[in-house]
């Protein structure tokens, strides 16, 4: 009896855990109930556990998911395409040369040249003699002016007819008809000059100036002009000179004749009664 007292109490309980076969791992005799106690695991053992079960993905599976991602990405990504060159890419690589005849001439062949036969063409070919000298890009407006009409003044002073004009310089916007306007001071002498496009003024009260007194000089645009021949408010009788704002570029590098709503209405103003007045030979016509 002494012995089993001084065996040490965890000696004992294994002892009753030998001598209790019925039990479990799991369990251990409560030596003062004769009860068996399930052993609760620690947190600690549970938490190892947990995390031994919980697979995770090796990093060779990861590159490979990545590589196969950016595999796809890259078959997706369209082909870029072409850009289309612009007018504004040409003229920025050509070097700027001043308009001829032969320039014009070659405007109403492609314009009607789809849908005129040649007999018609024929009949649109504007004759040499009614072509003043070209601009050859060193000349001032005033200047140009003073070169292909010398007996301005005597012409001025013979014009008393209204709703027309002597001389008709047609631009390709009202910015550029402003600038004109202002540099043809030294040539106009004591001319009347006025303003025909559409920005900020109306066609009415450009018809009004017309029939109450006389014009020596019209500056505008195609589409403003074209509108006040059709509506009756400008003559072309008394024109003697046509004047095409032909070299000028604008912000964008664009001529009268690169843009196409102010070609298609320079035609359309030519076609109207211009082009037969210039093969009649009573209007001259200059590129500047």
């Amino acid at each position: 009896m002494g012995d089993a007292l001084d065996e040490p109490w965890w000696e004992a309980r294994e002892g009753t855990r030998e001598s209790s076969p019925d039990l479990s791992e799991d369990e251990f005799l409560n030596e003062d109930t004769g009860q068996s106690i399930p052993v609760q695991p620690s947190a600690t053992l549970q938490s190892v556990s947990s995390k031994k079960k919980r697979k995770q993905p090796t990093e060779t599976h990861l590159t490979a998911e990545k590589e196969k991602s950016k595999d796809k990405n890259e078959t997706q990504v369209k082909p870029k395409r072409r850009r289309k060159k612009k007018i504004t890419d040409i003229l920025a690589k050509s070097s700027p040369k001043p308009g001829v005849p032969a320039d014009l001439q070659k405007m109403l062949n492609e314009h009607f040249g789809a849908k005129c036969s040649v007999i018609e063409l024929e009949e649109l070919k504007l004759p040499d003699a009614c072509f003043l000298p070209a601009n050859d890009l060193t000349h001032s407006f005033s200047s140009y002016l003073k070169e292909i009409c010398p007996k301005w003044v005597k012409l001025r002073k013979n014009h008393t007819e209204k709703k027309s004009v002597v001389m008709l310089i047609i631009c390709s916007s009202a910015l550029r008809c402003l600038e004109l306007i202002k540099s043809i001071a030294a040539f106009k002498g004591e001319g009347r000059v006025m303003k025909m496009f559409a920005k900020h003024i109306k066609i009415q009260e450009q018809i009004r100036i017309l029939e109450k007194g006389t014009i020596h000089v019209g500056v505008g645009t195609p589409g403003r002009i074209k509108a006040l021949v059709e509506q009756d408010g400008l003559s072309l009788t008394g024109l003697k000179y046509l004047v095409l704002d032909w070299n000028w570029r604008d912000q964008k590098l664009r001529r009268l004749v690169d843009i196409p709503e102010i070609r298609n209405e320079t035609i359309e103003l030519l076609e109207i009664g211009l082009i037969k007045l210039c093969k009649e030979g009573s209007v001259k016509l200059g590129l500047f």
